[in-house]
């Protein structure tokens, strides 16, 4: 069975070159890519800037991903903007874990379950979509809260479980660190995402765990990709045995 996933920090769908509000990008360069999972981050709702729109459910409406969860986090006097993860497969059993580091910006991790079923066969995949601080100290500290709390400290060695989404890893260090002693990988090699027209920093990954094989991980460097947003997405593809 096999899925493709991507991660992607839209920025609300505000431009990363042009600073133009305009989701219609998000949603082309999402068609194009043709995923199975889209783990977002900054999705914007109720925001002025982004004309007052759901987001999340902006997107669910115009791609073939109908089953969509979202988590609010950081919030404006007006709307704010936090996670979706957007799903062919129904999704359940949903958790938000809060983040959030003393007085710094809200942060947190959406986490949910699919059931992937192919050929009269169903395996269950765990998915976590993060956006950590911008604080070296604060993203460790999330990283630990993250690995320790129930539901995912629960999980057994072998489900299979796919971490995605903007860690803010200036350095590409937070994997070794954090996730593969706690028996994660990175999906692919370390790839600048950021900033998008000209990126020099590996910002966001995706990690995986229990039974995935990575068949191919790639950075899209469309000049779609560069406008639509200030990260690059982050594309992998996965089977699930």
């Amino acid at each position: 069975m096999k899925l493709r996933v991507v991660t992607w920090n839209i920025h609300k769908g505000v431009g990363g070159i042009d600073r133009r509000y305009e989701l219609a990008r998000v949603v082309e360069l999402l068609r194009e890519v043709d995923p199975d999972i889209a783990l977002l981050q900054e999705v914007a709702e109720g925001w002025p800037a982004a004309r007052f729109e759901v987001q999340a459910d902006e997107l669910r409406d115009a791609l073939d991903l109908k089953h969509m969860e979202f988590g609010a986090e950081h919030r404006f006097k007006q709307g704010g903007y936090g996670n979706t993860i957007l799903s062919r497969w129904p999704l359940s059993d949903t958790h938000h874990v809060d983040l959030t580091v003393g007085w710094r910006k809200k942060r947190g991790a959406l986490v949910s379950r699919i059931h992937v079923r192919e050929e009269g066969h169903s395996r269950s995949v765990v998915l976590c979509n993060l956006h950590l601080g911008l604080a070296g100290s604060e993203r460790g500290v999330q990283l630990q809260r993250f690995l320790a709390c129930q539901v995912v400290a629960s999980l057994r060695s072998h489900t299979p479980v796919v971490v995605g989404g903007d860690l803010n890893d200036l350095w590409g260090s937070l994997g070794p660190r954090f996730l593969v002693p706690a028996g994660f990988s990175r999906a692919g090699t370390m790839t600048n995402t950021f900033p998008a027209a000209m990126p020099i920093r590996p910002l966001d990954g995706v990690f995986v765990r229990g039974d995935l094989v990575v068949h191919r991980c790639r950075t899209v460097r469309s000049q779609l990709a560069r406008t639509a947003s200030d990260h690059l997405p982050l594309v992998v593809d996965l089977e699930l045995h």
